[in-house]
């Protein structure tokens, strides 16, 4: 009997250790599976079948750009601005608190624009620009570059100007006296709209803009400015059409809309802070 009575203490104790065991090895299983639950691998209809707008634009920009005194067919210039009018704030990482972070660059004595860029080469450059409410870009030239500009975020004042007679610019040598321009654009623009396209030498090329509200834009030059290659940005100030009693054309049916433009030395206000770029990356294609 006790042999007996051993026998059976010594089954129903392995029985009970079979299943402890067994229940040990379940729960193992079942935390693995959470684990895995946890970073599971992206499903296959989630991932993009087109590239993000951003990387669009950079490789149509490649395409287009092909250096200094490059301009693009109209073909080209649609092609760029249909993608940068369907282009939204998030497209290049900004957000619903981007305005405000944008106010708050208001330091002592006047609002300071910022700038950021996310893609420069020879060729051409994608630049953002952030101007607080009240803030300026005074008025400047694009010397020898197309220019594409899409307001992402606020209300913003451009007004902009042509010269009356670009062919008689020598740019090898500075300005020494007010020269004639018409008044291309003075509006105010607010998302959606459409992106506007400056010229080497109409469509706007010098132009100024200020902040209605805190605002966001990016600019798409090519090529981009370059002292060692002519393309300084020059800063000038506008004088009424009557300051020139007699200049170079006698009669004008809109005196409002022309100006004399005086070179000037870069204002103070021109001055911008640069900050690094933390948005979606562009992935480089290779030549």
């Amino acid at each position: 009997m006790p042999v007996q009575a051993t026998g059976v203490v010594n089954q129903k104790r392995s029985r009970d250790m079979g299943q402890a065991s067994r229940v040990i090895r379940r729960k193992k299983c079942k935390r693995r599976r959470t684990v895995v639950a946890l970073t599971p691998p992206p499903p296959q209809s989630s991932r993009p079948e087109v590239p993000m707008l951003l990387q669009k634009l950079y490789l149509a920009c490649r395409s287009v750009f092909k250096g200094p005194g490059t301009i693009p067919c109209p073909s080209d210039v649609q092609l760029l601005c249909r993608i940068l009018d369907n282009m939204k704030p998030e497209d290049v990482g900004l957000s619903s608190k981007t305005q405000s972070l944008i106010s708050e660059n208001v330091g002592e004595g006047r609002p300071r624009v910022t700038s950021s860029t996310i893609y420069h080469c020879e060729n051409f450059s994608l630049c953002m620009f952030f101007l607080p409410a009240t803030a300026v870009i005074p008025l400047h030239n694009h010397p020898g570059m197309t220019v594409f500009s899409k307001l992402l975020l606020g209300k913003l004042h451009i007004k902009a100007y042509d010269w009356v007679d670009p062919s008689s610019l020598d740019c090898s040598t500075p300005v020494s006296k007010p020269r004639l321009a018409r008044l291309k654009v003075d509006s105010v623009f607010t998302p959606p709209c459409d992106t506007s396209v400056l010229y080497p030498t109409w469509g706007g090329n010098i132009h100024a803009v200020r902040a209605e509200t805190p605002c966001a834009f990016l600019d798409v030059l090519g090529p981009p400015y370059s002292k060692e290659d002519g393309r300084d940005c020059s800063y000038y100030k506008d004088l009424p059409y009557t300051a020139f009693p007699n200049g170079i054309m006698e009669v004008v049916e809109e005196e409002a809309n022309y100006r004399w433009l005086e070179e000037i030395e870069m204002p103070e206000e021109s001055e911008m802070d640069c900050i690094r770029y933390l948005g979606p990356q562009i992935i480089e294609a290779s030549c």
